[in-house]
């Protein structure tokens, strides 16, 4: 399970979502890529059976997992801590703008900021905040 992780890797701790997030990222980026997946299956794991003990996916080669937390004991997430997303189209950050504010919170953008032709900044339905930019 963790000797497909990268060295660094971002790493999203849910509330009994996990499955639903990991999904969700999966369909929205277009070059997602699904390494794993696996659920709390025992007790003694610490978790709630069937909820997701670790997921870990990739987006242009950056690592992120995900895990459930049992009885809500994991934070809200904060913009404070963004992911900064370089889209390779103009379609491309229109698509993904449209698909990460659907049902979140567009926090500024789009608009041309300096050199960068295309900024957003947008709080998925899940709470992780994502910087979008089109140069």
């Amino acid at each position: 399970m963790f000797n497909e992780a990268k060295r660094i890797s971002t790493f999203f701790t849910f509330n009994g979502n996990g499955e639903e997030a990991f999904q969700f990222y999966l369909d929205t980026f277009p070059d997602a890529k699904k390494v794993s997946l696996t659920y709390f299956t025992k007790p003694e794991q610490g978790g709630d059976i069937g909820k997701v003990l670790n997921a870990t996916f990739e987006i242009k080669g950056a690592s992120f997992m995900i895990m459930d937390m049992t009885n809500n004991a994991s934070p809200d997430f904060s913009w404070a801590t963004t992911t900064l997303y370089f889209a390779d189209t103009e379609d491309e950050f229109d698509t993904l703008f449209e698909k990460l504010a659907k049902e979140g919170t567009v926090m500024m953008g789009p608009e041309e900021v300096e050199a960068l032709r295309k900024v957003a900044w947008v709080t998925d339905k899940f709470g992780i905040t994502w910087q979008l930019a089109f140069v």
